[in-house]
């Protein structure tokens, strides 16, 4: 029995160690080379890199129209400017803490997020992989739709052929893996940037941007706190793929810095691009594409906007892409890692037609909130797992070689499902309205009570357990 009461059955392999889910790995920054190796952990030896290159490949798939939409959608729950302001904030700074934790793991593990996650759920983590896997599907097309949109109003292409071409560049990224997606990310930051303080620079002196408050009393409060839980879903979403980017930074690498680099990309991305999209709320009601080109004046700057949309959709799809395909493998499907990520991508295309075909603003609330309910929870499971499995000051620790107790993953997979039924009255969407979130008049505290109830059953059974171990050691014979 090793710490975190993990039982290591030498006749039951750990499927990280399986030689499918090794490959060849990029040696260096600026290695561009096909990787395939997926699930399998990065052997210390060939660890490389800086946590400063976190902050690139975190703060340029914030800065894209989905981000730009979430911040109208303050202004179409009446929130106004400061408030909707103001609750955007709240939900990304939450969100975005529990990303940058996370990743603090990839250096002490050498491990994607998912596969990590093994070590607490065992066989079981196939539910949540299945869930990642078609999440990041749904994200493909979240952010792929805003992309094929301004795609096709460049080049007056039908709107099914730009997002084939949109997602065809995604998995093509995908494809090659960790290094480019790196590199990509790292050129895209400075364009979405310069590109995205333009189109504030037009929005500011050419339409009214501080919009008042629309909605008062318990619709106020139901609006305030629905705005912060899409925020925070919106940054919470990326837990699941936190270590995949840091997973190759060497063991040595000072958590401190690892965690300032991510929540500083992905916080100062989601106010500065939600922060637009407030001020926009107005203007980019619903097409949001051609509401960007008709702000920036149409002509010259107009096509470079849409064609900013369109990269900037790539950019963000590609680290979906990536964690998809290590989530497919992680449930067990022996496909290399690159052929994996063209599934990711050649699937979100028929969602990104079902979101394009009705009202593109519903659609889009739905699937945000829909694709990530189930998150919380399993963040709470895997940081009580992880606290007890890391304690003693472990430096590094390797998924490959720790098996969880059996009884522990079972235990951890019903309070994964429980949480989420737990969490079900107070959703707040048109697919599912809670009563308590419609008796709170909107107010949706789902996330909230999702990890509340994964962290109080699964650390409440995790300390009771320990005790009764240490009691029973303790008893004579």
């Amino acid at each position: 029995m090793r710490p975190g009461g993990q039982d290591l059955n030498p006749r039951r392999p750990n499927p990280l160690a399986r030689r499918v889910f090794s490959g060849h790995r990029p040696t260096a920054a600026g290695d561009l080379s096909v990787e395939t190796q997926g699930i399998a952990p990065i052997p210390v030896g060939a660890r490389y890199g800086t946590p400063r290159r976190l902050f690139t490949v975190w703060f340029a798939p914030q800065v894209n129209m989905a981000g730009l939409f979430t911040g109208t959608l303050a202004i179409a729950l009446g929130l106004g400017f400061w408030l909707g302001l103001l609750a955007m904030a709240i939900g990304t700074v939450l969100g975005a803490a529990l990303v940058a934790y996370l990743s603090t793991w990839g250096p002490r593990t050498g491990t994607a997020q998912l596969p990590m996650s093994r070590m607490a759920f065992g066989g079981g983590v196939a539910l949540p992989a299945s869930l990642q896997w078609l999440s990041s599907i749904a994200w493909d097309a979240l952010v792929g739709l805003f992309g094929a949109e301004a795609l096709s109003a460049l080049l007056g292409l039908p709107f099914w052929l730009a997002a084939l071409l949109v997602l065809g560049a995604q998995g093509v990224i995908g494809y090659i893996g960790y290094e480019l997606i790196h590199r990509v990310q790292a050129v895209l930051t400075v364009v979405l940037f310069a590109t995205f303080v333009a189109f504030a620079a037009k929005l500011v002196t050419g339409h009214e941007i501080i919009t008042p408050t629309t909605v008062s009393g318990a619709d106020l409060t139901g609006a305030f706190v629905l705005e912060v839980t899409i925020a925070f879903s919106l940054a919470v979403s990326w837990t699941t793929y936190a270590a995949d980017f840091s997973r190759y930074l060497p063991a040595e690498s000072s958590p401190t810095r690892v965690f300032g680099f991510v929540f500083g990309a992905i916080v100062s991305a989601y106010i500065f691009v939600q922060g637009i999209g407030i001020a926009a709320g107005n203007v980019l009601p619903d097409h949001t594409a051609e509401g960007v080109r008709a702000v920036m004046g149409g002509g010259v700057l107009g096509g470079v906007a849409l064609l900013v949309i369109a990269l900037a959709s790539i950019g963000s799809g590609v680290m979906t892409d990536y964690g998809g395909s290590l989530a497919l493998q992680t449930l067990g499907v022996r496909v290399r890692r690159p052929v994996s990520a063209v599934i990711v991508a050649a699937l979100a295309f028929a969602l990104i037609l079902w979101l394009h075909a009705a009202h593109t603003a519903s659609r889009f609330q739905d699937v945000l909130l829909m694709v990530g309910y189930w998150v919380p929870a399993f963040v709470a499971v895997v940081i009580v797992d992880w606290l007890i499995r890391a304690r003693g000051q472990r430096a590094t620790i390797d998924p490959a070689e720790e098996s969880p107790d059996r009884r522990n993953a079972l235990v951890a997979v019903a309070v994964f499902v429980l949480a989420y039924v737990a969490a079900i009255p107070f959703m707040y969407t048109s697919l599912i309205e809670g009563p308590v979130a419609r008796a709170w008049h909107g107010a949706d505290i789902a996330y909230l009570v999702n990890f509340l109830v994964a962290a109080v059953l699964y650390g409440g059974y995790r300390l009771l357990s320990g005790r009764a171990e240490v009691t029973a050691g303790a008893s004579p014979g």
